[in-house]
């Protein structure tokens, strides 16, 4: 007996990364389980930066390490950071043209979501002679900046990766102020920057080496890639700095020249992200900033002729609009245009009958109301298995009661403020519609005033096909929904047009490799929250009406924005003649 009770001990209680599991369940050789432990991830508190990576040797990908927000020294560092960024507010964000800075008597203007009367930057605001400019001088610099061999790209990009490390602080804080996004997000989302850099100046390394061919005598095959052409750039405002350095970085080390088209609430972030290109190498016709209102500049841009491809992250309804327009052929088009569209989700967490609660509930609640839900992969449904039903709810009400709300300047901010005064109105529509077809059992109206706050709601609903179910909110919404066992639950869950992000809180092996087979979304969470994909690591990107393309920060992403091509030679030949 009591050998059997120990052994129940280990496997109720120790870590799935324990000895005992690697032994006795994956088989691990004894010496593989007592070799020293990988070296640490090296802290943030950035003593010292490393150098830039050297593309003819970068080393293995390491992502770039948060800041340590539990350290006082780092707090401090950036609420000062906060600080010396606001003294510089209001400044003017023109377009950058072939080289030249050009401005605009329209302008729009970005403001501190949690301070709406705190401006944030003025930008130009681009016409469609703008847009068609920025095109012809994308074309014009296109051949020379294709002829560039893939290191010397690849050295752009970790040259680019360097100047951010340097203004690490001073991009988060902005990111703070224009975005609204709570410090340590802002933190992440320059690191998230900064791997993208690293990871696809890497990726385009093993790119340009071509792949193997089959070779037989007299003859020589190989397989190259090359790139597509102009490619359009439009950005969302959420991952103001990380997701736009993705989409155009990957463009630009494919050899591919970049109009830019950045969110009209985050000019100020994608006018530095533009700089830091160029000081970073990118010839100034490479990259056009273009600036503008999107129902403007969006259309000419999407179906010009010189376009090879268009890369958007946003709503579902600009996606498939851009995927529409751009699969019409327009005179003097020579080619089809390829789409890259991330467009949201309506992403459900199953915790199941067995699941943990001291471990779903606070990654529900992270993935629910971080950033005030405003992710494309945040939380916007739990399905709970009848058992843990009740027990759930009252769990995640009290602690959704005590997620701190307030201005993302300060360190402890969960909830922040939303985007503008149209998310505000669309939230708070939702919010009026929600007693209606639930019942809420959270509704929190402590915010701050002066900015565009709204408090974490918790909807208990019967009608899995009720509005607040199935449409995507982007907001601090959170629809709890009972399930009568685990298959009710996995079919409830797809039951939706979009496929991003999902996930599963369950201690039996077979639902969770159900749950990574069946769960309808790109990304599938297991046991932990189901927001925060890292570069590398979890490559991230949905299908269904969630999108098209590869993932991004995946092996595969790269070759969206080349065209590959088979040379073979025949070898034997009959005499030469000299150059």
């Amino acid at each position: 007996p009591g050998m059997a009770y120990l052994v129940r001990r280990l496997l109720e209680n120790t870590s799935n990364e324990s000895f005992v599991r690697h032994r006795y369940t994956e088989g691990w050789e004894i010496d593989a389980l007592v070799a020293p432990p990988r070296p640490p991830v090296r802290a943030a508190l950035r003593p010292g930066l490393p150098p830039p990576t050297d593309p003819s040797d970068p080393g293995p990908f390491t992502n770039e390490p948060p800041a340590e927000f539990r350290r006082e020294e780092v707090q401090l560092r950036l609420v000062d950071a906060v600080e010396r960024v606001e003294r510089e507010l209001g400044f003017r964000a023109p377009m950058l043209i072939d080289g030249r800075a050009i401005d605009t008597r329209d302008t729009i203007t970005s403001v501190d979501p949690g301070r709406t009367e705190v401006v944030v930057c003025a930008s130009a605001s681009a016409t469609v002679d703008h847009a068609r400019e920025a095109i012809a001088a994308a074309h014009r610099a296109w051949p020379a900046w294709a002829r560039r061999s893939w290191a010397d790209r690849a050295a752009v990009l970790f040259r680019a990766a360097d100047i951010m490390r340097r203004r690490r602080d001073e991009l988060a804080a902005l990111i703070v102020l224009e975005a609204g996004k709570p410090l340590p997000e802002a933190d992440a989302d320059v690191c998230e920057a900064i791997d993208f850099c690293e990871y696809y100046g890497r990726r385009a390394l093993v790119l340009g080496a071509g792949e193997p061919m089959l070779d037989v005598p007299g003859e020589d095959n190989r397989y190259c890639y090359q790139p597509r052409g102009v490619g359009v750039v439009i950005a969302p405002w959420n991952f103001p700095l990380a997701i736009p350095t993705g989409m155009v970085v990957a463009a630009l080390v494919c050899g591919n020249t970049v109009v830019f088209k950045p969110a009209e609430q985050t000019p100020g972030v994608a006018l530095r992200l533009s700089e830091i290109l160029l000081e970073a190498g990118v010839p100034p016709g490479a990259l056009a900033f273009v600036p503008g209102l999107g129902e403007v500049v969006g259309p000419p841009l999407v179906e010009h002729p010189q376009v090879s491809f268009v890369t958007f992250t946003g709503s579902k309804a600009v996606g498939l609009e851009i995927v529409r327009r751009a699969a019409v052929v327009q005179p003097g088009q020579k080619l089809v245009k390829r789409v890259v569209a991330e467009m949201g989700g309506k992403n459900a967490i199953i915790v199941d009958a067995d699941a943990d609660l001291d471990e779903s509930v606070p990654a529900i609640v992270q993935s629910a109301f971080g950033y005030a839900g405003q992710k494309c992969s945040a939380a916007a449904r739990v399905i709970a298995v009848d058992p843990v039903f009740d027990a759930l709810v009252d769990r995640l009400v009290g602690a959704a009661q005590l997620v701190p709300i307030g201005h993302p300047s300060d360190p402890a901010t969960v909830v922040g403020p939303l985007i503008d005064a149209d998310a505000y109105k669309r939230v708070r529509d939702y919010q009026h519609v929600a007693p209606q077809e639930g019942r809420v059992v959270l509704e929190r109206n402590d915010v701050p005033g002066g900015g565009w706050y709204v408090g974490p709601m918790i909807v208990v609903v019967d009608d899995p096909q009720a509005r607040i179910a199935t449409e995507e909110i982007f907001g601090p919404l959170l629809v709890v929904a009972r399930a009568a066992d685990f298959d009710t639950a996995l079919a409830m869950a797809n039951e939706t047009d979009y496929a991003l992000t999902g996930g599963l809180f369950s201690r039996t092996p077979s639902h969770l490799e159900r749950a990574a087979r069946e769960l309808r979304a790109g990304n599938v969470y297991l046991n932990r929250a189901i927001t925060g994909a890292i570069v590398g690591r979890q490559p991230f990107g949905g299908y269904g009406l969630s999108g098209v393309g590869s993932k991004a920060g995946g092996p595969d992403y790269l070759r969206q924005f080349v065209e590959p091509r088979a040379i073979s030679e025949n070898t034997v030949r009959q005499g030469f003649a000299p150059d």
